[in-house]
């Protein structure tokens, strides 16, 4: 379905968008306002102890970390209203509609945080990479299924490990939250990709796997992309964090197998 002539849907009611409309009111339900984080009550990062320089470092740290996850989100609003705008279907524009709030509270959210933590730090240039590909895909299909389906799914467990390793902190309860927002958004993609497939001919389905195996690449360089300030953290943690993306991407290509695409010729680049 080309982005360019996408049809009008017909008002006729249809069960087909019942799986987008449940993931609606999930998203409905699960809202949060930005102030309803503990601002002020507990720290917005972990407390280290040592020497100033020691603080100063493991700040550092944090402020990397929450750069890293504002300049994901602030590329997720760009993506959340470019699928609302695309989406020719009724029932997948409300969903989107609480997408793009969703994104937009997010990175309310982390602006705030990185300001209590001292302010941004180094950018991730491979993730400005997959933004640029992502916005300029030339389908709905491709959107979805490489937004929703691969990138949202690919990031939860990054929110979940943040989450643990900052216990008691803002941040913590940020990642949480994230965790229950990007997995609504994951499974909206899924069914609504299931609608987009249902009617598709053999050469959008195989589009499909070609932008995949164009976006893994730069998605591995983004998930292994550490700055200055974490290379001693990542190198003692390579080779696990190695094995675990290769974990995500091969959950990544059970799920394109889901949908009925033929994964046989998707490349792991790890």
């Amino acid at each position: 379905m080309s982005v360019d002539q996408l049809p009008a849907e017909e008002a006729a009611p249809s069960r087909r968008y019942d799986g987008v409309l449940r993931y609606y009111e999930l998203a409905k339900r699960a809202e949060w306002k930005v102030g309803d984080l503990q601002w002020g009550e507990i720290p917005p990062i972990p407390e280290a102890r040592g020497s100033a320089e020691k603080l100063a470092r493991r700040r550092d740290v944090w402020r990397s970390v929450i750069t890293q996850q504002l300049q994901a989100d602030a590329f997720a609003v760009e993506m959340a209203a470019q699928l609302f705008q695309l989406a020719p279907h009724h029932e997948a524009k409300l969903y989107y509609s609480t997408m793009v709030q969703d994104e937009s509270r997010h990175v309310e959210a982390w602006l705030k945080l990185v300001e209590q933590a001292g302010g941004t730090a180094e950018q991730d240039p491979h993730l400005d990479a997959l933004a640029r590909m992502f916005l300029d895909l030339d389908t709905l299909e491709e959107k979805v299924f490489l937004m929703q389906v691969f990138f949202e799914r690919l990031i939860i467990p990054r929110f979940r490990l943040i989450a643990r390793s900052s216990r008691g902190t803002v941040l913590e309860d940020l990642c949480n939250r994230l965790t229950i927002d990007d997995g609504i958004h994951h499974g909206a993609g899924m069914a609504y990709e299931r609608v987009l497939l249902e009617d598709a001919d053999r050469k959008t389905k195989q589009q499909l796997i070609t932008v995949a195996n164009q976006m893994m690449p730069i998605f591995v360089q983004h998930a292994l992309w550490r700055p200055q300030v974490r290379a001693r953290i990542a190198a003692a943690m390579e080779s696990r964090d190695a094995q675990r993306l290769r974990e995500d991407l091969d959950d990544g290509i059970r799920l394109a197998s889901l949908l009925g695409l033929d994964v046989s010729e998707l490349r792991l680049p790890v």
